[in-house]
């Protein structure tokens, strides 16, 4: 089996189990026997555009959600306006600190198609439990991220609420670090209103201990650029 069977496969199961739905139930709304839908999840056989479309439809997801992100570490040749930071990357990760329940909140970008040299397709997974299905998040977003000479800019919408959109800005993402800080200006919903965060992006999962979590609360410095500016910043 190759390795785009399986991940394909693990993500209907994922999704399958997170919609409370068994394996005949699944194989009944995609007209397709039970077994077949069991190798479907095991990645024993490849899909089909059409049938990836039922199941997309059946699953209540896009197909992009089934199909694994684009492969890390190749580059293609459209990537020569990826800044460094995000250059043969299909994952990234993203950790913010929720004051509203004192808790670390970890976040999954996937990077899916180019649109353009220096646009590609995003899917946001925030707030999950367990790494190897982090599709099973809280809340996901979809959008774009687009890369210009000083920053990359990403624009999002919760798929399920049409009133939270966000929009994150990455300073300085040319420049070659392991991480970088973000500005995410988007909408709670838990109380309803406009907010500003600060998130840090990692190219790898980080050890999620109190020096992140340190790390990630409004500091002195941050509380100071926003007196003398008037406006909450990261740099």
């Amino acid at each position: 089996m190759s390795e785009l069977t399986k991940e394909t496969g693990k993500r209907i199961h994922d999704f399958r189990k997170s919609r409370g739905l068994n394996q005949e139930e699944l194989a009944r709304l995609i007209y397709k026997s039970k077994a077949t839908l069991s190798k479907y999840e095991k990645g024993e056989i490849a899909i089909d555009l059409d049938t990836l479309k039922q199941l997309a439809l059946a699953l209540h997801v896009r197909m992009e959600q089934l199909l694994p992100p684009t492969v890390e570490g190749y580059e293609e040749p459209e990537q020569h306006g990826i800044p460094t930071f995000f250059k043969g990357l299909s994952r990234f990760y993203i950790y913010w600190f929720d004051g509203r329940n004192n808790q670390l909140t970890r976040c999954v970008f996937d990077l899916h198609a180019p649109l353009s040299p220096n646009r590609q397709q995003v899917a946001l997974y925030m707030n999950f439990k367990d790494w190897d299905h982090y599709q099973n998040a809280e809340n996901i977003y979809f959008g774009y991220i687009e890369h210009f000479d000083v920053l990359s800019i990403m624009e999002l919408a919760n798929e399920h609420t049409p009133t939270e959109k966000a929009s994150i800005q990455i300073p300085s993402s040319f420049l070659e670090s392991d991480t970088h800080w973000g500005l995410w200006n988007g909408v709670s919903a838990r109380p309803f209103m406009p907010v500003a965060v600060k998130m840090l992006f990692s190219k790898r999962p980080l050890k999620e201990d109190e020096s992140l979590i340190k790390n990630l609360r409004i500091s002195k410095e941050d509380i100071r650029r926003l007196k003398y500016f008037n406006m909450f910043t990261v740099t």
